[in-house]
């Protein structure tokens, strides 16, 4: 399986959206400082994550939610969702 996941920065409350097959060592590997775009703003928390069959998919989703133009938009998603 892979996830399309929303971190959100406990430092600055900034939002990072990303794909990957295995999210508890990518969100270890954010909060490690261990990614380059990320590593500003640890620590950082998962507050959404969706999953689906292909790469393909998960990426093409994540794109879409990172063409948002507006906040308010990412946190719609998570709105009703607990992890």
């Amino acid at each position: 399986m892979f996830c399309v996941y929303i971190l959100k920065s406990l430092s600055n409350f900034s939002y990072y959206v990303g794909s990957c097959s295995n999210i508890t060592e990518r969100v270890n590997l954010h909060n490690k400082g261990l990614v380059a775009s990320t590593k500003r703003y640890i620590p950082w928390e998962l507050k959404y994550k969706e999953e689906y069959k292909t790469l393909s998919e998960a990426r093409k989703r994540e794109m879409q939610i990172k063409s948002w133009k507006k906040r308010s938009m990412i946190e719609k998603i998570f709105k009703d969702f607990e992890i």
